[in-house]
């Protein structure tokens, strides 16, 4: 009723039939400059209404109302499939990372804080802190949404990746707040060391091993900050399948492009880097750099001034 007594008030305008069909989708935000507007089913049911109205009061010949309608049946049509594009995109995106070429020069030094006992100890900030912090949002809502309304036990990989398990921690929490979903969390610690000065070694240490009995059964999410070649990875993953958990996923914050890469990708990556390498935000170069706020690259006389 409301469609047909806007039509009457056009219509004693003497306005075309067509007029008043654009006018209308436009009322209702349907019809923009650029095309049709807004979810395709809503605007289809929005022209059926506004047809029926304009056919009560017009009874236009069917054929002349059907050419007046086409645009919005051919706009609607791709509008459905974009929105189906759009949704699988959405859907396999959360085994995607963000790439940074390799030749990204970084930020100037001088656009940030950093601690002052590092000047002359970096060449650039790589990824500002801001940065990190919106990628692991997006990171904790894809868990969310492929976790969620399950226990898990999130194991964290010390000591270089403790910052982005607390951050993506604490963004999910957040998300569990605010969400319909919820994912019980507990989280437990291992620490691996396979680096001598910048180098990945094929000596892998694994401390906290022994107690990892109680993974058998579980939902494990391992957090590790970054992953090299892959190596020091695939055998973290024997070791703790050996505990037979119920299902294993990885998260890392960062996956670097090596040559001698063995192409195992984590279930979910925040940043895929060239191979440079980077401190901050927890990682290390023989302990120093930790308490950086960015992911910055070192220095040749960095390595150098701290090498062992």
């Amino acid at each position: 009723m409301l469609e047909s007594a806007r039509v009457a008030r056009v219509q004693k305008r003497g306005d075309d039939p067509r007029k008043i069909l654009f006018d209308l989708m436009r009322h209702h935000g349907s019809l923009g400059d650029g095309g049709v507007v807004g979810d395709g089913r809503v605007v289809v049911r929005r022209v059926l209404s506004i047809r029926r109205a304009v056919n009560r009061i017009f009874r236009p010949d069917f054929s002349d109302f059907f050419v007046a309608l086409r645009p919005f049946h051919v706009a609607i049509i791709r509008s459905l499939r974009d929105a189906q594009l759009q949704k699988k995109a959405e859907q396999e995106c959360v085994h995607t990372s963000t790439p940074i070429r390799d030749d990204w020069p970084g930020y100037p030094l001088d656009l940030f804080t950093y601690p002052k006992h590092y000047s002359g100890d970096l060449e650039c900030v790589y990824i500002p802190h801001g940065v990190i912090m919106d990628r692991i949002e997006r990171l904790a809502r894809n868990i969310m949404d492929d976790l969620g309304d399950h226990d898990i036990v999130v194991l964290c990989v010390l000591k270089g990746g403790y910052q982005f398990c607390a951050d993506l921690v604490e963004r999910i929490k957040v998300l569990c707040c605010n969400s319909s979903k919820t994912l019980p969390m507990r989280v437990d610690f291992i620490r691996l060391k396979s680096y001598l000065n910048d180098q990945s070694t094929e000596v892998l240490h694994i401390e906290g091993a022994e107690n990892l009995s109680a993974l058998s059964g579980k939902n494990v999410l391992i957090v590790e900050a970054i992953v090299d070649t892959g190596k020091t990875m695939k055998t973290l993953l024997d070791h703790v399948k050996a505990f037979r958990p119920k299902m294993i996923k990885v998260a890392s914050l960062l996956v670097k492009r090596v040559p001698s890469g063995t192409g195992y990708l984590p279930d979910y990556v925040g940043f895929e880097i060239a191979n440079r390498f980077v401190v901050g935000y927890a990682l290390d170069y023989n302990e120093y750099f930790r308490d950086l706020h960015h992911l910055c690259v070192i220095s040749d006389s960095a390595k150098q001034k701290f090498k062992v």
